[in-house]
This record gives structure tokens, sequence and C-alpha cells, in this order.
């Protein structure tokens, strides 16, 4: 059910992206305005005679002869230039208005490439959903521990890798068909970490205040410190090593949001609030009957944020309006159905397969992000390649460096030992930090989440200022220090900023969060942790 939600929320989101570049005389469309035509009339010096509409819609234009004719121009069609010279000297030519065949054909063509753009989109993302749905129900019935889904991706990457070295053709093939998976698992990735906070007041509430104060002494420190971490030794190695930079392969931007995508959103957030308010169990739970004004409300809140002013983002990132949104959508309902917002924020996100909430659907792609890794490795191979050193011993030594400082700064503060495992993987992606908790006894895997997405946060706003003020001017230790410290979100802040820096970013990104997670599903090094811990 939670995989078939969000291929719906896909395809939504695709046919109203798409909609807009099938609407005749839209700016994109290829057709030609009446305009055109009133500006041919204005712009020669002798004055058109238009007489009455021919055969077909063509108008006939006449000039008299006033001495030699000069070069008219003649609009033609939408495979040649807009206007053209004519090679001819004649008294008459012919215009084609705007209701052309060319013109619609043009108009079918469009909107068939939107319909086969969603259908594209659909069935690409539908399989990486499907493979990440098998690898993990497959991982359960073994029990095995090891992260499903970063298993998925070295198969993936393993594919590719082979592909690419007997038939390059088809890898490349391989990589175009899952672009718009990928284009949209980017374009939505930080709403996909926002649920955590949304249920914050939840998992905090059994939380005594001054264990929520070492939590944020730790995560702020932990994060400077990663950093420092991450970016001295990445020039330390590449003083060493003095490999020359080489040109990134050019990462694509997601498309921004449209007015027509907001206001399909907000009437699906009125006329859902609406319904669940008149029928709290109309979908059969109150969960499900929630669920879509809650998605609704997130998503609004996120293009809402994402449309700010950049000054603004900087203290009011996309995902605290994003959050804000939510909880204002769940507090509104609370109010106004007399439940209170507690039990509207346990609908958001219920952890239940066949009771999802808003919060389930969002949390479902994780999985997706975490195989999507194999294709940016795979796009950005020769860097990897050409720059292994700093990128692998930059990131083993930063995530060996988070875990065990976050362990034993949590025992010297006298954090309570089931908080500070829970937060160990502070400077991991969330995907894979859901991952590495699970692995340990007693873990709050909410606060885990929470954590993780907070200190994304203060590296998104705060990564740029300080990494200038360590000195850090290399583009590849200032983006490896930043994924290392603050993963996706901090990435992205400073990607927006420093394109230069995105490849090393998502390198290092990925990077950090599959070794992270290959050390900790090692027995040994748990036990190890566990004993810092105390």
């Amino acid at each position: 059910y939670t995989h078939s939600s969000a291929l719906s929320m896909a395809a939504a989101s695709a046919i109203t992206q798409n909609f807009l570049f099938s609407i005749p005389n839209h700016p994109h469309s290829g057709i030609f305005p009446q305009s055109c035509l009133n500006f041919l009339k204005n712009s020669n010096r002798n004055p058109l005679k238009i007489k009455p509409v021919a055969f077909n819609g063509v108008r006939i234009f006449h000039r008299p002869n006033f001495g030699e004719p000069s070069q008219l121009f003649r609009v033609v069609g939408s495979n040649s230039k807009f206007l053209q010279l004519s090679p001819h000297k004649t008294h008459s030519t012919r215009i084609t208005p705007v209701k052309s065949m060319g013109s619609e054909g043009s108009t079918t063509s469009t909107g068939l490439q939107s319909v086969f753009g969603v259908l594209h989109l659909t069935v690409s993302l539908g399989i990486i959903l499907a493979v990440d749905k098998f690898l993990k129900n497959a991982f359960i019935a073994a029990a095995i521990k090891f992260p499903s889904a970063l298993f998925g991706m070295f198969c993936i990457f393993t594919i590719l890798l082979i592909l690419d070295a007997t038939v390059p053709a088809m890898a490349t093939s391989l990589m175009k068909f899952f672009e718009p998976a990928l284009m949209f698992i980017q374009r939505w990735l930080p709403l996909f970490y926002v649920p955590s906070l949304v249920v914050l007041p939840l998992a905090v509430k059994d939380i005594p205040a001054a264990s929520g104060v070492k939590i944020g002494f730790i995560l702020v420190g932990g994060w400077l410190a990663s950093l420092s971490v991450a970016g001295f030794t990445a020039i330390a190695v590449r003083k060493m090593v003095k490999t020359e930079m080489m040109a990134a392969e050019p990462m694509a931007k997601p498309a921004p949001f449209s007015p027509l995508e907001v206001w399909t959103w907000s009437g699906i957030f009125l006329l859902s609030f609406a319904a669940a308010y008149v029928y709290p169990i109309a979908l059969g739970t109150s969960a499900r009957t929630c669920l879509p004004f809650l998605l609704a409300s997130t998503v609004l809140g996120y293009m809402v944020g994402s449309g700010l002013p950049s000054d603004v983002k900087k203290v009011f990132h996309p995902i605290i309006c994003c959050t804000l949104a939510a909880d204002l959508a769940a507090l509104a309902f609370g109010y106004l159905s007399g439940s209170g917002i507690n039990p509207v924020l346990g609908y958001y996100l219920t952890k239940v397969s066949s009771n999802p909430g808003a919060g389930d659907i969002l949390m479902g792609f994780l999985g997706s992000v975490i195989l999507s890794f194999a294709f940016s490795m795979f796009k950005q191979r020769k860097l990897v390649k050409r720059h292994a050193a700093e990128i692998f011993t930059s990131v083993i030594i930063s995530t060996i460096f988070s875990l065990y400082s976050t362990a034993l700064i949590g025992r010297l503060v006298g954090l309570e030992p089931d908080l500070t495992v829970s937060i160990l993987p502070r400077c991991i992606t969330v995907a894979l930090a859901l991952n590495i908790v699970s692995l340990f006894e007693g873990a709050n895997s909410s606060l885990t989440a929470a954590v993780v997405v907070l200190t994304g946060l203060v590296g998104a706003n705060f990564v740029q200022a300080m990494l200038d003020k360590l000195h850090f001017r290399d583009p590849i230790a200032r983006g490896i220090a930043t994924a290392s410290s603050a993963h996706g979100l901090g990435t992205a802040a400073l990607s927006a900023k420093e394109p230069e820096a995105l490849p090393f970013c998502a390198i290092a990104y990925a990077l950090t969060g599959i070794f992270g997670s290959l050390i900790c599903s090692i027995p040994a090094v748990r036990q190890s942790l566990l004993a810092v811990v105390g």
C-alpha cells in the first residue's frame, strides 16, 4: 500500500509538472501568436492590404508596386527560422496563421511527450521501489541485519560497471532509462527527511530537558568537529598525492515548482481536510483518512519554503517551513476535531505498513535514495578513481571519528546510554542511520532521525561560513567536509552556491553512509562502541 501511494504521488507530481508544456500558446509550445502577424504588418514601410481569408484559412497579402519591391519577410513552419528573407522578388506572399496544421501537430506531439514522460517516470520509479521492497522482505525473511538497500546499491553499481566494461551502450541506456526516477528523488529528497521532525514532539516528550541540552551540545559540537576532521584530512592527503583536479560530469538540477503544482496540492489539502473533518474514518482508519491533507500540507510547506528568498532560507530552511506546515495542519485538525495534536501526529507516522500515514509514505522513499547512490557514483566513477586517495581516506577517518567521538562525548557529559546510542550515526543520512541504530538494542529511532536532520540543518545554515573560517579553499576539501558532517542537507546548501563542489559532496555523502553501515554491521565494532558509551 505504501509503495502504491508513493507511485501515485510521483505520477501526480509528474502530471502537474508536465501539464504546462502541453497547453496551446504556452511559450514552449512552438505556436506562433497573432502578435507576429501584427508585427509583420507594421514593420514594413508600405501598408499591406488584407483580403478575405482564402482556402484553409490562409490570408493573402498584396503590396502595391511602388518602384523596386523590397525583400519580403514570410513566416514559415516550425522546422525553419521564425523570420526568413524570401529569396524571390515578388508582390505577394502567404502567411500561415496560428491555427495551422503544423501547429496542431506540434501541440499533439507535445501532449504525447508529456504522457510518455509521466509513464516513463512511473515505470522507472516503480522498478526502484519494487526492488527496494523485494530486498527488504528478502532480508527480513532471511534474518539478515545488513541494510538491504545498501546491498541493492552495490549490486546495481556492479552491474553498471560490468556493462560499461562489456557493452557500454547498454550501461548508457540503463542510466538514461532511470534518469526520470533519479531526478524525482533528487527533487523531493528533503521531503523524505521531514517526518522525523514533524513527529519530534512525540519523540522527545519522555526525554528530560537536561538530556535534550546535552544532545544539542553533542549535535552542534560534533558537527563542527566532524567538519574539521574531514576537511583537514582531505587537505593533508591532497598535499601528499598532488593530484590535479579534473572536470566532473555535469549534474542536472531539478525543475522549480510551478504555480499549477502549488494550486493542485492546495486543492488536495482543502478538499481532504474538509472530508476528514466531516467523515473521520472515510478511508477505513483515521490515519488513512488524514493521510491526504497531512501529505499535502507537507508538500505545500516544502514548495513555499523552496520559493523563499535565499537570505530568508539561510535562517528559515525549507525543511523548517515544511515541518511547521505539517504541524500546523495537525494542530488545526486536532483543535477542530477535539482530539488534540498528539493523536494526529500519531496518524502522521504510524510505522504500520497496513495502516500508513503521510510520514510513512515519505519515508518509504528512503530505500530508493540509497539505491540511487549507485547511479550517482557510476556517473562520477572517473572522478572517484582519480581522487580516490582524498575521498576514501577522508570519509573513512571522518566516519570513524564521528561514531566514536559521539560515544565518548555522550559518556563524558553524562548522557543516558540509550540516548547516546540513538545519536551515534548523527552524520549519516537518515536512510542508513535508521538501519544502523536498528542493530543496537533499545535505540530510539525517532530521536535518531530527528538528530540526523537537525545536524543537516545546522550544516546547511552555517557550513559555508565555517569552511571560510577554517580556510578550506579547495573544492574537494569543501565538498568532502560538508557531506561528511552534514550529509544531504549540507550538500544541497553548499552546492547551490558552489556547484564545483557538488560532485565531491555527492560522492562523500553516499560513501559516508555506506562505510558507516559497513563498519557498524561488524559485531566487534558495535561492541566497542557500546563499551565507549558505557
